[in-house]
């Protein structure tokens, strides 16, 4: 398995041998969208870039997986798989590889639904990234189980270690400690804290990395995306364990924005990870609007995705940007925050949004740099 930065024959290849007869991808609306500002070159040639060239083919050149959250609408919806195939050269699993899909119950194991998941993604040359290993979201017997120290300890070892065994070699990358941190400045009160103690996150990393010595690790969280007080905790956290040898690879900073604003510093959050020696990625990208929208919100909108993706290019550790889901017709923010929505650069008919655009347009503008 090589780095996420990696750019060969064979990925551009299978890039440009995805575009099929009388799919030529999403039509530029006649009205213009907001451009982008100059983002970084990219040192790779690539062929002249048009108004229908993907956005995976647009990134490849530059190394930089651009990634979709997907769910099962990818088996059962043939519009919404085309633009998975089509637009994106990384997929994350939503929920097929969380804890209460591969064991729902003790020592069962349940991995045919995370294959499906990677076998699309070998067949359209995408790469995985395999959320989430720990997590406190997870089955009831194990929250509710009242196991003894020594006995939760084995719990967490035998599924980080089998789940990444399943996988080894497969999946590029792993979330493996997800949303570690509280609302705050601190460790989130969970079964692994308060059994196990924080050095739950140490081990649950090195016993990963002794499943898939290949694979990149994760520290996933939220609110973390400028600086601040839950950030600067993050960063010491992960100064620390990195010190005393555990083996994180990358942090993953969601990024899902609200009141469409994104921290004037989110850029220079991301640099100064970076200089810890990690890898930085944009995990779960969406921007949530009051419904409905009106034009100057999916404009405005599709500004933070520009600078998101502009932020990603400009920081040579960052590999990878993950929109949490691409089209408004499968997305959970309405669920959690009614009344709000319209996040994600697809509308619900899988059409291009100006954040699409946005989107397309840095990329575009990176390549005729190049």
């Amino acid at each position: 398995m090589t780095p996420l930065l990696v750019l060969t024959v064979v990925v551009v290849a299978a890039v440009a041998a995805f575009v099929r007869p009388g799919d030529p991808g999403p039509s530029r609306p006649s009205q213009s969208a907001p451009t982008s500002t100059p983002a970084p070159a990219c040192t790779a040639s690539a062929p002249a870039p048009s108004p229908s060239t993907s956005l995976r083919a647009l990134a490849a050149p530059c190394g930089l997986y651009l990634g979709a959250a997907v769910n099962d609408a990818l088996f059962d919806d043939p519009a919404y798989r085309d633009v998975v195939a089509r637009e994106f050269n990384g997929v994350t699993p939503e929920s097929a590889l969380k804890w209460g899909t591969v064991e729902p119950r003790p020592g069962e194991f349940n991995f045919a639904p995370g294959d499906a998941y990677v076998e699309f993604a070998e067949r359209n040359g995408q790469r995985v990234h395999g959320h989430t290993l720990v997590w406190h979201t997870i089955p009831a017997w194990v929250t509710d189980g009242g196991y003894p120290p020594d006995q939760l300890r084995e719990i967490l070892r035998r599924h980080v270690q089998n789940t990444v065994a399943h996988w080894r070699g497969r999946i590029d990358s792993w979330d493996v400690v997800n949303e570690p941190l509280g609302n705050g400045a601190g460790l989130r009160d969970s079964v692994w804290l308060r059994g196990l103690g924080p050095g739950y996150i140490a081990d649950s990393f090195r016993w990963a990395r002794e499943a898939d010595p290949d694979a990149k690790l994760f520290i996933n969280d939220f609110d973390v995306e400028g600086v601040n007080a839950k950030s600067d905790y993050l960063y010491q956290l992960v100064k620390e364990l990195r010190a005393q040898g555990v083996p994180i690879d990358g942090v993953g900073f969601q990024t899902h924005v609200a009141r469409a604003s994104l921290p004037e510093s989110f850029e220079a959050n991301l640099r100064r990870f970076a200089d810890l020696g990690v890898e930085v990625a944009i995990t779960e990208l969406d921007v949530r609007l009051p419904l409905p929208p009106t034009q100057q919100q999916l404009e405005t909108q599709a500004g933070i995705y520009a600078r998101v993706l502009r932020a990603c290019l400009a920081v040579t550790a960052c590999r990878s940007v993950t929109t949490w889901g691409f089209t408004d017709r499968h997305s959970w923010v309405g669920r959690d925050f009614p009344g709000q929505g319209a996040a994600l650069p697809f509308d619900e008919s899988y059409r291009p949004k100006p954040a699409y655009w946005s989107l397309h347009d840095t990329l575009v503008t990176d390549a005729r740099r190049r």
